[in-house]
């Protein structure tokens, strides 16, 4: 299964694939790994599933390809070790794998879909807030529930608000594309709200198309993974190309 956003035409395709696995997403985004916003022409980081074992042996038997030229991707160590604030005060000891390409060069860090790029909290914790919010939940209220900084919920927030309208329109061209005729949702009462609803919608669309595997990915896994972790990530654009999900 392949999902390619063309971000020129705003057109989505999805043509038929493998669905053996659970999702699988990568893209050629480039972002920074130095903890700070803006662009790295060194390291493109490509969303994988959270199965560790799994993406090993993909890695091994050359399934995963590069998305910069479509040759065999391969290990290439580790990245730094980080760890991801879970719910109920636990965390998440991840050591993101770092691959690359057998044709053209190029290293990739694959980042787990649990995660989001530059935040210290997993994708789980941080789509709770968001989906709060869209509710009418205000960010004390939120980091009461959630155990975090008001400030940091806060910024949650203000980022999605940024960037709603795009990614309202991006994750509704998703929706439509993984079922022909999405229940698709009406305005739901702020720009941040619609945002919300179109990731739940494609989620559930994606859980119509594919069933019980499909299920088995919470929907901010589905938004962290079809941007690269970028949900968050600064500036307007929605980067949702090269999109790869073998099932």
């Amino acid at each position: 299964m392949s999902v390619i956003l063309d971000q020129a035409s705003s057109g989505l395709s999805v043509v038929s694939g493998n669905r053996n696995w659970l999702p699988f997403f990568m893209s050629d985004d480039n972002v920074s790994m130095s903890g700070r916003g803006g662009p790295s022409t060194e390291t493109p980081m490509l969303t994988v599933g959270n199965d560790e074992a799994e993406v090993e042996r993909r890695l091994s038997e050359g399934r995963l390809e590069c998305p910069v030229c479509a040759a065999p991707l391969r290990g290439w160590g580790h990245g730094r070790v980080r760890v991801i604030r879970l719910a109920g005060g636990t965390g998440w000891r991840a050591r993101p794998r770092r691959a690359i390409c057998a044709g053209c060069g190029t290293t990739h860090v694959l980042l787990p879909a649990g995660m989001l790029a530059r935040r210290a909290d997993s994708a789980a914790v941080i789509g709770a807030a968001l989906a709060g919010a869209a509710a009418g939940l205000g960010h004390r209220t939120l980091a009461a529930r959630l155990g975090r900084a008001a400030s940091t919920v806060r910024g949650w927030l203000r980022r999605l608000a940024s960037r709603a309208e795009p990614l309202r329109s991006a994750f509704t061209a998703l929706a439509c594309a993984l079922d022909a005729d999405p229940l698709l949702p009406g305005p739901a009462g702020s720009p941040l709200a619609d945002a919300v609803a179109a990731i739940l919608a494609a989620a559930a669309a994606a859980a119509r198309r594919w069933g019980a595997v499909a299920s088995a990915v919470s929907p901010w896994e589905l938004a962290s993974a079809v941007t690269s972790g970028g949900l968050l990530c600064p500036g307007p654009a929605v980067q949702m190309i090269n999109t790869s999900c073998p099932w």
